[in-house]
């Protein structure tokens, strides 16, 4: 047997600017590809910030945005835990009849209905984890925010308080 040092012909062993070589063109291609996924995840609906307007402060929210039929039937189910800081706005697009459930819930919420122009019409607190009884707001809503259950109590949230954001006009203008 060989001992190794015999076994690379000279002109193969590496020096130090080889090395050098290789070593930015393995981190080039790390880089690119740590770029790659990072916007990919940003075009697939990273999470994004709310504020719940209220008579006396403002309140933020990391969400994630349920605007097509996947995300919505999916929700929040199979979760054992949400940040008290966090939520889901389901989009439905428009103001319609909409209902909402707790099935394969983990956890209980709060369910905040709100119409076109981000103006709370309808809260149902504390909704019980897997319950399938359906939940209707007396209204037609563009759009529901889910809570973790007890956050409406504890921040005073309250009909006719408004959501900021995207999807609902400024209501300054």
């Amino acid at each position: 047997m060989e001992p190794l040092s015999t076994l690379a012909p000279p002109e193969a062993s590496p020096t130090i600017g080889n090395v050098w070589s290789m070593a930015k063109k393995y981190w080039f291609r790390v880089w690119s590809v740590l770029l790659f996924v990072f916007v990919a995840a940003g075009a697939a609906g990273a999470d994004d910030r709310l504020i719940i307007r209220t008579e006396t402060k403002d309140i933020s929210l990391t969400i994630e945005l349920a605007d097509d039929a996947k995300e919505r039937n999916q929700g929040l189910m199979h979760r054992d835990y949400l940040d008290p800081a966090a939520g889901m706005l389901f989009d439905f697009g428009r103001r319609q009849p909409v209902a909402m459930w707790m099935k394969n819930t983990l956890i209980s919420l709060d369910m905040i209905f709100v119409d076109d122009r981000g103006r709370i019409v309808h809260i149902h607190e504390r909704a019980v984890p897997g319950d399938l009884t359906t939940i209707q707001p007396p209204q037609p809503v563009r759009a529901v925010l889910e809570v973790v259950g007890g956050f409406v109590q504890k921040h005073g949230v309250q009909i006719g308080d408004r959501l900021v954001y995207t999807l609902f006009p400024d209501p300054e203008n």
